[in-house]
């Protein structure tokens, strides 16, 4: 096979990623039976460069070729047709760039989609739609939802996004300097991992090593806000049941977990924490202390209202076997992070790319679920219950680099020719940066894949078959990111 093999957050030369057919990468892509994490295009001249990026997941290693498009080509044969995790992937890269996947099975916008949308059509007497948003009646993001019903019962339902068109990724090309602000402001609910991903990928591109203080202090805030998260998630969940002592108990813990965070770094959600170079706060053994028993004293009151839950019958009949997505489906449709977990799909960024400090810990991985709305409740409780455990690990580690600055100086300039892909395990699961500089080290191509990329999909699957009032309870299940997706 005819493709670069290269490591998370490790700069390779532009040079040598290959330019082979389509045909040759698709007949690749069928034998390697490796998963999609970029499939991204890049203006050359008169031409369009596409890069393809494969994740082996079993060993930590990244596959990366390219295929050039001349200006008298305008299509080529769809991947999607045999493997359907590329169907969103194709669909951007068209609507970017004009090249069309051929045989695509459905071939629709993916943010460019105001404009006399095709919407799937179902017909039947009692067959009717129900629409929802793009205006929504609560503090939420625009995003229209379609569905097709026969009387309550749910058949299908298409989700239409895109409607703000920030332009983030150009954003990041336009940059003269290092923009840590921009990288944190992407996706709101996300503020360390998508800082984390570019600082990773600006820190490999300028030859700057950070750290181990620093790089424990990443993690650190990583997991505190998975578990902030979560824990507000599991109350989002309660809520939509009706379930109103959980909403309220979820609520206030959560305020514990950013509360703490905003001692740390002087923001709830860890905006300022992180900058190219290292982090900008410290911790120290007294604020060490703070969180540790911050921790201790969330885990009793997660463990204690979790269990009140799972007792009560009215919530085990609203959760178990609603909104189910198989193992067979998440695999295909490429799904990732906690929704590809809570369907047994075992991936998770962290342990599987070989970061040392999360494979030292010997960590215990959550359980194997069954897909529906209770297995993502209990998962994103497992994993409440495992980053506690690696946040006091880590925080035992840091003990170890007391003398170690926080902050090194980034080197300014970034490597010429070069091409890196920065994947952190974000709350919803793996946030992807890719840089591409050009001869005097400048940024030409800047691509950012968020989890709910790959999951929005998971959720038209499992609100199928069951009732329309099931779908916020569906929809909170997954909490996907319409600015995540919307780029």
């Amino acid at each position: 096979m005819n493709w670069v093999i290269t490591e998370n957050n490790k700069r390779v030369n532009a040079a040598d990623v290959p330019t082979i057919s389509v045909e040759e990468i698709k007949s690749d892509i069928e034998q390697m039976k490796m998963r999609v994490v970029g499939f991204l295009g890049k203006q050359e001249f008169e031409n369009v460069r596409l890069y393809v990026i494969m994740a082996d997941d079993r060993v930590g290693k990244l596959y990366i070729t390219s295929t050039l498009f001349p200006p008298n080509v305008k299509s080529y044969q769809s991947f999607t047709q045999d493997m359907p995790a590329f169907h969103k992937f194709e669909r951007e890269f068209y609507e970017e760039f004009g090249i069309e996947p051929l045989n695509h099975p459905w071939l629709k916008p993916v943010r460019q989609n105001q404009d006399k949308y095709p919407f799937f059509e179902m017909s039947g007497d009692e067959v009717h739609q129900v629409a929802v948003g793009p205006i929504h009646a609560g503090v939420i993001e625009p995003g229209h939802f379609r569905f097709m019903c026969h009387g309550e019962k749910v058949y299908d339902l298409e989700i239409m996004l895109g409607y703000q068109h920030r332009g983030v990724e150009e954003l990041f090309v336009k940059s003269k300097n290092y923009n840590n602000r921009l990288a944190e402001s992407v996706c709101g609910d996300s503020v360390i991992a998508y800082n984390m991903a570019y600082s990773q990928a600006m820190e490999e591109l300028s030859n700057t090593k950070i750290t181990s203080k620093a790089e424990i202090i990443r993690r650190i805030a990583l997991e505190m806000e998975r578990v902030a998260i979560h824990i507000g998630d599991m109350g989002a969940i309660a809520g939509d049941m009706a379930y109103l002592m959980g909403a309220s108990i979820f609520g206030i813990t959560r305020t514990l977990v950013i509360n703490t965070m905003l001692e740390i770094s002087g923001s709830r959600f860890g905006r300022g924490l992180i900058n190219v170079g290292g982090v900008n706060f410290d911790i120290d053994d007294k604020t060490a202390d703070k969180i540790v028993d911050m921790l201790n004293d969330i885990e009793k009151t997660v463990d204690r209202t979790t269990k009140v839950m799972l007792n009560t019958p009215s919530c085990i009949s609203r959760m178990e076997r609603t909104g189910v997505v198989s193992k067979e489906t998440a695999k295909s449709l490429g799904a990732v992070g906690m929704a590809a977990r809570s369907s047994g799909v075992d991936l998770d960024s962290r342990f599987d790319f070989n970061d040392k400090w999360y494979t030292s810990l010997d960590v215990q991985k959550p359980f194997k679920a069954a897909g529906d709305v209770q297995s993502r409740f209990l998962l994103r409780y497992k994993e409440i219950k495992q980053s506690i455990q690696i946040i006091k690990k880590l925080l035992l580690n840091l003990k170890d680099y007391v003398v170690d600055t926080i902050m090194v100086r980034p080197n300014r300039e970034l490597a010429n020719n070069s091409l890196v892909v920065s994947i952190v395990e974000g709350w919803r699961g793996e946030v992807v940066h890719t840089a591409i500089t050009g001869a005097y080290g400048e940024i030409l191509r800047y691509k950012i894949k968020d989890p709910s990329f790959n999951n929005w999909y998971m959720l038209a699957m499992a609100v199928r078959n069951n009732g329309v009032s099931d779908f916020p309870l569906c929809n909170k299940s997954f909490n996907l990111s319409y600015c995540g997706n919307d780029l």
